[in-house]
């Protein structure tokens, strides 16, 4: 893979917010993939996984949400946003800058945890091809695993309002692993995260316009069984949010991949190349004509 192509670079959201992206290719790409991230998580954490796919012929590209890592403004207490920007917003652009970046390729999309979530908040989604998901499933906190529950109300009740608090946002570290969050991002995620609907219930009024029923791209979900937040019940909860796309889903516990742990975010660390194998397959794999 030492022949591949690492570019740097900023681009404009639908807004003109400047958004930070990098782009992993081989000479001669065949397929376009967008890596769109699960929360707090910069692309950088998906550096290993991009990389492989571009061995394997893709034109990858990842970027950092509004407000997170690479696309942090200075003050960040001052930042004003809503958390479904980066569905309205980033994810529209990032995948315009991919077909600008690799023009005539097919497109097709992995998301992780909301980057599957907010696959439907994309104006232009019917680009895409095919979506897999990784680590999928809805947000609230009382399908989540028992032993996980203490954790996240804490962080919902208690060290995100004092992390407001003290900074204007919440901080990274500690508690909280991902990158700083900004205020619009968590508010929105604990108001949702609190009650049973998630937001499927606001898709019905105060999160329109959306694009959840014109979704038709294949979706396949991934899930694992020691994710204590996407999980086999968690999983086709939030898929019902497109009813209109074919949908499958695949539970993997570690072991099948010889590991002991893969949680939330393990499925883009090292040992699980297997499994991105399988995925890339599954993407590149040929469906059906169907009338969008």
């Amino acid at each position: 893979m030492t022949d591949l192509a690492i570019r740097d670079f900023t681009a404009p959201a639908t807004d003109g917010y400047p958004l930070s992206m990098r782009l992993v290719s081989p000479p001669e790409p065949t397929v376009a993939v967008l890596m769109s991230s699960g929360t707090g998580f910069p692309k950088g954490f998906y550096d290993r996984f991009a990389r492989h796919l571009a061995g394997k012929g893709a034109a990858v590209l990842t970027y950092d949400f509004r407000g997170i890592a690479g696309s942090r403004p200075d003050d960040l207490a001052a930042m004003k946003m809503d958390y479904v920007d980066w569905g309205r917003l980033d994810m529209p652009a990032a995948l315009d800058a991919l077909i600008e970046a690799a023009p005539g390729l097919p497109v097709v999309h992995v998301g992780h945890s909301v980057g599957g979530h907010f696959l439907g908040f994309m104006s232009n989604q019917n680009r895409i091809s095919k979506h897999a998901f990784v680590s999928v499933g809805s947000g609230y906190w009382g399908r989540h695993h028992r032993s996980y529950n203490p954790m996240e109300l804490f962080f919902w009740l208690g060290f995100g309002p004092w992390s407001l608090a003290r900074h204007g946002y919440i901080k990274g570290g500690g508690l909280w692993a991902g990158t700083d969050l900004p205020r619009g991002v968590w508010e929105t995620w604990r108001r949702w995260c609190l009650k049973e609907p998630y937001f499927l219930e606001e898709l019905k009024a105060g999160l329109k316009p959306h694009h959840f029923d014109a979704v038709t791209a294949p979706i396949h979900s991934w899930i694992f069984t020691d994710d204590p937040i996407a999980t086999p019940v968690t999983g086709p909860i939030l898929m019902q949010i497109y009813p209109n796309a074919p949908r499958d889903m695949t539970v993997h516990a570690p072991g099948d991949f010889g590991l002991k742990r893969i949680g939330h975010e393990g499925a883009f660390r090292r040992g699980m190349e297997p499994l991105w194998d399988r995925m890339f397959d599954w993407l590149l794999e040929p469906e059906p004509s169907r009338h969008r």
